[in-house]
């Protein structure tokens, strides 16, 4: 009897399967608070960075850890809020990513950060490093990318190690691109305008020597429809491809947003889609959205499925 009282108990979570929208408990029975995040593969693991979310507080930066991408562990607070800085109690902390720097040898984080009391006027891009891939990390610097707005956002490495900072400026009309200084800790020059439609949201990844960009329609935390860039070259020109989703409820992104592109490690051409279905009244029950990209003749698409694990990739 008590055996089956603890099973009663225990989050009813298979960790062999990806359910979209469903509540992702983490090794310990507590559901995942990990929003609008991104994924580094380091050293055979994955390590899941994200917005810690109350109701409505951003409450600093999480970071999880998995071997399988099924069954994730809590690892602790990746960067916490400092009090008298930037990043005080307060403000918004957003869409958090992390590169590792293989000459300085340092984990980087950047993301999109508006002060405490200021809404979203101050639209800047911040960084923080650290030694240790799970941190903590430390604080550095906040600033507008070569002047611009900067909100959401998203960090890509490049075959050859150049890192890109993609980001959305001009209060949100445009989607710009910078190249990052070798350390990765602040934006070169290199800084262009890939297009202006409005756009937030950006998800950047690269499959056959091509460029793509998945991006939503700005509605505040009402869901809308997606559309994919694809480009031979970073910095343009960029050619509109249409909407990546299918199935029911695509022309609103499957009531989601994108958030990341992630390469599934040992796996060619194998792409998972990562987005939020945002929960506007308690952004903690925010769910996540993982879903199989796949390839038509090098058409990207975006079907939802209820239920699916690793094997669609064979």
């Amino acid at each position: 009897m008590r055996l089956f009282i603890i099973l009663l108990l225990t989050p009813l979570f298979t960790f062999a399967q990806f359910k979209p929208d469903s509540i992702w408990y983490d090794t310990k029975g507590d559901t995942l608070n990990v929003h609008g995040g991104g994924i580094l593969y380091d050293h055979g693991t994955y390590y899941w960075f994200g917005e810690k979310r109350g109701k409505g507080a951003s409450e600093g930066v999480t970071v999880y850890s998995s071997s399988n991408l099924y069954k994730w562990t809590y690892e602790g607070m990746a960067l916490s809020t400092v009090e008298g800085s930037d990043i005080e109690s307060g403000c918004l902390m957003e869409r958090p990513k992390v590169i590792y720097n293989k000459k300085t040898k340092q984990y980087v984080m950047w993301f999109h950060l508006e002060l405490k009391g200021k809404g979203y006027a101050a639209a800047r891009a911040a960084v923080a490093v650290s030694n240790k891939v799970t941190g903590p990390y430390k604080y550095l610097q906040s600033f507008r990318p070569n002047g611009n707005m900067s909100r959401d956002m998203n960090l890509f490495v490049d075959d050859d190690g150049t890192a890109y900072h993609i980001y959305s400026s001009h209060e949100n009309w445009d989607m710009r691109i910078a190249r990052l200084s070798d350390d990765y800790l602040s934006s070169t020059t290199q800084d262009s305008l890939l297009f202006s439609k409005q756009r937030e949201a950006p998800a950047l990844f690269k499959y056959h020597h091509k460029y793509y960009l998945i991006t939503s329609g700005c509605t505040g935390w009402a869901p809308n429809k997606a559309s994919i860039h694809e480009a031979e070259s970073l910095f343009g020109p960029w050619k509109l491809a249409g909407n990546p989703m299918t199935g029911p409820h695509a022309d609103i992104t499957f009531y989601g947003q994108s958030t990341f592109i992630l390469p599934v490690h040992g796996k060619r051409d194998a792409f998972i889609y990562i987005g939020d279905k945002w929960d506007p009244k308690n952004l903690k029950n925010s769910r996540y959205q993982w879903l199989p990209v796949t390839f038509r003749n090098d058409s990207v698409e975006i079907a939802w499925k209820d239920m699916w694990d690793l094997n669609v990739f064979k």
